[in-house]
């Protein structure tokens, strides 16, 4: 896992949680690593954010069948 992340023009939280770790719920951990930055909506190309890192939970066994 990277521990930077250099953000493309119309990132936002959510979306670049999901390119990092596949769960875009994880957007929480990623703008507590970045205080400085927690106003931002949209983000333009170039700002350089830390990477958390986190522990990821896999948890196939508790997912219903058809969400596994």
């Amino acid at each position: 896992m990277p521990e930077k992340y250099r953000t493309v023009q119309g990132d936002t939280w959510d979306v670049i949680a999901k390119k990092l770790w596949g769960n875009e719920k994880l957007f929480v951990k990623l703008m507590e690593a970045n205080p400085e930055h927690r106003e931002t909506v949209f983000f333009p190309e170039g700002i350089e954010l830390a990477v958390p890192e986190i522990e990821t939970v896999s948890a196939p066994e508790v997912l219903p069948p058809w969400k596994r």
